[in-house]
């Protein structure tokens, strides 16, 4: 007999017995689905993320008061630790407000609550371009004018369509000039993490909305971005300093929310792997487990094959082909599934909410889940193929 002629035989033998090899099959093809489809989504959420970080500009960093801290009111920031942290520390340039009022805003018949915040000139802005006009200047700043720049998601919420620039938004009982908006964050229904809705020159939200209450969050520009740990490490010192000791600081940059987001979901999917791992290993013992049983079937047969001049090698390459074949089946039909599911998942979800299009690694996906499904059936598929190449012949043709 040929090759050929091996997969022929075995795959009507797996035919013959249709119900007993899907059902075998099935803990092979959930272990490939979820290998794949996991591997897909954390790459896809882990991209995701990671693009909208990305938003954020590498010249500024985070300063927030560490809340596992016994007193957290002392370690509040205030606008005027603000004003003595742009003189206090070396390499930076300058520190604003890093957190956000939430108020209704009107334009034209809408009405809608909002974030306003506070926002400094474009060394501060995000990545995120412009559909109309300019961001804000450091005229703006410098004169506390009263202009705004709206993100896309908020000129969706406030039905602003097209070039609305020089036209009003009021925010509560204030007006601001639109001087720009954003294009909506990568065409996402989730407003981008890294964007306020609405952004105004920060003295203008110190003295509008904080009115010299504690602030949750500060956001440093730096001078030289090579220095940028340097200068969060100095900052910490000095607000400790600044408060007299026993106070609490996290600082938070573009690189450190990315290694923590790409942690995050590193763990996760190899957490969710491991236990389509363990599927896939289960999936094994079944494929052992049922290629024992067609052993003991067909035991005259092999009686009779051998008797007939059949070799050891020729008995154990016929049982191990239909091992093969059954492992075959199971990784092409799961390797189809988690491809698909992946693939709706990613584009239905995760690129429709964040808007971000990360690249997917398939080959890699793929080839872990169809080597270690393949690993896994010729470990479990060579014990009963070489127990039926092992029989004798003469007990096998007295076998009832």
């Amino acid at each position: 007999m040929n090759l050929g002629a091996y997969i022929a035989e075995a795959f009507s033998v797996l035919a013959a017995n249709r119900v007993r090899s899907i059902l075998t099959a099935l803990g092979l093809i959930i272990g490939v689905t979820a290998v794949i489809a996991i591997q897909v989504l954390g790459a896809g959420m882990s991209g995701a993320v990671g693009g909208l970080l990305g938003l954020l500009s590498d010249r500024t960093f985070f300063v927030v008061p560490n809340q596992r801290q016994a007193d957290f009111t002392r370690a509040a920031i205030r606008l005027e630790d603000l004003q003595r942290l742009r003189f206090g520390v070396p390499n930076v340039v300058d520190a604003i407000p890093g957190g956000a009022a939430v108020r209704e805003a009107t334009f034209g018949h809408a009405h809608r609550r909002v974030q306003i915040g506070a926002q400094a000139d474009a060394r501060f802005a995000t990545a995120t371009p412009l559909a109309y006009g300019r961001k804000l200047s450091i005229e703006d700043i410098a004169l506390g004018r009263h202009v705004c720049v709206v993100s896309g998601e908020a000129a969706q919420k406030l039905r602003i369509t097209g070039d609305q620039t020089g036209k009003t938004l009021r925010v509560g009982d204030r007006r601001y000039t639109i001087v720009g908006i954003l294009e909506t964050a990568h065409g996402g229904f989730l407003p981008s993490i890294s964007n306020l809705e609405i952004s105004i020159p920060y003295p203008l939200y110190e003295r509008e909305y904080a009115r010299g209450r504690a602030i949750i969050a500060a956001r440093v520009l730096v001078d030289d971005t090579s220095k940028l740990a340097q200068t969060e490490t100095d900052t910490l010192a000095w607000l400790s300093a600044l408060k007299k000791g026993r106070v609490e600081y996290q600082t938070f940059d573009r690189k450190s929310f990315s290694q923590a987001v790409d942690g995050i979901f590193a763990v996760v999917t190899l957490v969710v792997a491991l236990i389509g791992a363990v599927s896939l290993l289960v999936a094994g013992i079944g494929i052992l487990n049922i290629m024992l049983v067609s052993v003991a079937e067909r035991t005259r047969e092999i009686g009779l094959r051998k008797a007939i001049g059949a070799t050891r090698f020729q008995i154990l390459l016929q049982f191990f082909i239909e091992a093969l074949a059954l492992s075959a089946f199971g990784c092409t039909a799961g390797l189809v599934l988690g491809v698909l599911i992946g693939a709706l998942v990613n584009d239905l979800a995760i690129v429709k909410l964040s808007g971000i299009v990360a690249p997917i690694p398939w080959l890699r996906s793929i080839a872990i889940a169809t080597g270690f499904a393949t690993i896994v059936t010729v470990v479990f598929g060579t014990y009963p193929a070489w127990r039926a190449a092992t029989l004798d012949p003469i007990e096998a043709l007295r076998y009832e």
